[in-house]
């Protein structure tokens, strides 16, 4: 009987090179092993193979828990949230679909750690919805720089996500922003906290002159653009993406035009392609 192997903790290890250390100690599975293991802990509920299972695909955790350094958490913390992710995986896990633990942990490793993300990032939750999570994950790597977005990124990101240009919008803002508390709680006079001066400042001639030439930009760089197309992919693409209503289905517009919904998703494609080659000389402007 082989020797019961310990599961590493941060705690444990001392610190979290330790511990990195300590998980790249245990050895990668064959699939051979990998499958009796897993057959084992499915048909006779072996903990030592999960416990095993588990061990071997520590380093797995650490490497994606790494991508999310980024969002200023402990790294030792998203590596323990994606541990869980991995033992829920090794749990579910199904060795007669022919598939490695590997591929199939992946997504319930990174769904445990968007959850600790989403939750403890900032104090006010910044995502709900499933588009919205879609958003806070994406957004930032396609962001050039840490700059605002102008109205044609906007419309880029929306198209590339598949998400309304005011969720882009409005996660942008939600991602800028920080916790910042509302009144002052030391006792120091000469500090002020917002509420001693909030104000609205939109009808500062800057910010006017800056809000006419955003909209200016939008507004014509659009229609310039739309006024490339021929009138059915214009169609498409204002029904898909222009409208403040319901966004027509590729089915919808299928049923319009007596085609199939792959052909418009294709004249779509070649529509937003075609502005975006117009609409480039604008964007690199702004």
């Amino acid at each position: 009987m082989t020797q019961a192997l310990a599961f590493p903790t941060v705690s444990a290890a001392g610190s979290i090179d330790a511990y990195i250390q300590a998980a790249r100690q245990f050895p990668l599975l064959t699939q051979e092993e990998e499958v009796c293991l897993a057959t084992r802990l499915r048909d006779d509920g072996d903990l030592d193979a999960a416990r095993q299972l588990v061990l071997s695909h520590l380093r797995l955790v650490i490497v994606i828990a790494r991508g999310y350094l980024g969002y200023g958490l402990p790294h030792a913390d998203l590596i323990q949230e994606g541990n869980i992710g991995l033992m829920k995986a090794v749990k579910r896990f199904d060795p007669g679909r022919g598939v490695r633990l590997v591929s199939f942990a992946i997504q319930w490793i990174k769904a445990e750690i968007h959850e600790y993300v989403l939750k403890n990032w900032r104090m006010v939750k910044v995502a709900t919805t499933k588009a919205q999570r879609k958003l806070f994950f994406n957004l930032r790597s396609m962001k050039a720089n840490s700059d605002g977005l102008s109205s044609l990124q906007v419309a880029d990101i929306a198209y590339r996500l598949s998400v309304r240009p005011d969720e882009v919008i409005e996660m942008d803002t939600r991602l800028s922003g920080h916790d910042v508390a509302l009144e002052n709680d030391s006792d120091d006079e000469d500090a002020f906290a917002p509420i001693a001066y909030l104000s609205d400042h939109s009808g500062e001639p800057l910010h006017v002159f800056e809000a006419r030439a955003r909209t200016h930009l939008h507004n014509e760089g659009l229609q310039g653009a739309l006024a490339t197309l021929d009138a059915r992919s214009r169609r498409i693409v204002e029904a898909r993406w222009l409208t403040d209503s319901h966004a027509a289905t590729l089915h919808e517009l299928a049923a319009e035009f007596g085609v199939s919904a792959e052909r418009i998703r294709q004249i779509e494609v070649r529509a937003m392609q075609k502005m975006r080659a117009s609409l480039a000389p604008l964007v690199a402007q702004a």
